[in-house]
């Protein structure tokens, strides 16, 4: 290789880099004002301000606002689900799973992400906006579904008593009730709780959750 050639290969590097960097601003950017002014308050300018790009960088990495949203969307849910399995998995080989250790596997592992990274808890709002708007019912299916399905079967083989329609409806109360832990410390801080997120608040959570599917019915 001529000494040309490596010098081209080193600017594609440093110019892939920058791409690089570019579009994990671009898509920082774009999850940080979805969750904070949600779809509809959202704007492609608002976010270009916050990535501090142009607005053509924006919609070339992104798209237009839709498509910006779910690729937003998209970008952590496969790390998410991939968490979830490995920890419904290990629970699963070791034999006689409870339902804590089955809703555990599903709720550590946001908490354990939202702890490295706080950027998280903006995905946690997103995933929240994405479970209640019709609008979005393709990318939660497409994202989500599948390994929530797995749950619900799991839970469904623990509890035979209930109906998939009862496990189903628990295990969304159960989600609103991680959302809602995710994303409101300042109200539960304002009513006379800890700041601090601590293992012991997820722990009953979890219990909070199993209890609701063994009372209800």
């Amino acid at each position: 290789m001529t000494v040309s050639q490596l010098a081209e290969k080193k600017r594609k590097r440093v110019l892939s880099a920058r791409a690089q960097a570019t579009r994990l601003r671009v898509f920082d950017a774009a999850e940080k004002v979805f969750a904070e002014r949600g779809f509809d308050g959202a704007t492609i300018r608002k976010i270009a301000n916050e990535a501090g790009e142009p607005v053509g960088t924006i919609h070339h990495h992104g798209g237009g606002k839709a498509l910006l949203f779910q690729r937003t969307v998209a970008r952590r849910a496969e790390t998410l689900s991939a968490k979830r399995l490995a920890a419904l998995e290990q629970v699963l080989s070791a034999g006689a799973p409870t339902l804590e250790n089955i809703l555990g596997a599903f709720i550590w592992p946001f908490f354990e992400l939202s702890a490295q990274n706080p950027r998280w808890r903006d995905y946690a709002r997103l995933v929240a906006y994405v479970s209640v708007d019709a609008r979005w019912t393709d990318v939660s299916k497409e994202y989500f579904d599948t390994v929530v399905e797995v749950f619900v079967s799991e839970i469904s083989t623990l509890l035979p008593e209930r109906s998939k329609q009862q496990v189903v409806e628990g295990f969304v109360y159960s989600v609103s009730a991680m959302l809602a832990l995710l994303t409101s410390q300042d109200r539960i801080m304002s009513l006379g709780a800890k700041r601090n997120l601590e293992n012991s608040q997820i722990e009953y959570l979890i219990q909070f959750c199993a209890a609701g599917f063994r009372g209800s019915g």
